[in-house]
């Protein structure tokens, strides 16, 4: 659990929704359902602190800047929750393109599995 230090609002990283998703890269042969996958999803160890009107910072990156999420509202449990924003992240791309590769790979094991089984 997060020490959240006064004036601070606890965290937590979700799989990004349809606003952040919407148009993001998806190689062919990935179902888009992947595009929605954020490296840092279920994290709760983070707080932010609001600004003097009470407002979060829209944005949030990790890694370097290599992933953000992006602020979607508060849940029943007060914590501000941010959204795997894909469009936004440097690295979706190349990640993506690996993924792509692993659904390739199974997809040629499974053709061959076929063949051999015949």
């Amino acid at each position: 659990m997060v020490m959240v230090l006064r004036g601070e609002v606890p965290v937590i990283l979700q799989p990004a929704a349809h606003a952040q998703y919407k148009g993001a890269y998806c190689p062919a042969g990935v179902p888009f359902a992947e595009v929605r996958r954020g490296p840092l999803d279920g994290h709760t160890e983070y707080a932010v602190r609001p600004d003097a009107d009470g407002g979060v910072p829209p944005v949030m990156s990790f890694d370097g800047g290599r992933f953000a999420y992006e602020y979607d509202g508060h849940d029943a449990r007060g914590r501000a929750v941010y959204r795997y924003a894909p469009r936004l992240s440097p690295a979706h791309q190349g990640i993506m393109d690996g993924v792509a590769e692993v659904y390739a790979e199974h997809a040629l094991k499974q053709l061959k599995a076929q063949e051999g089984g015949r």
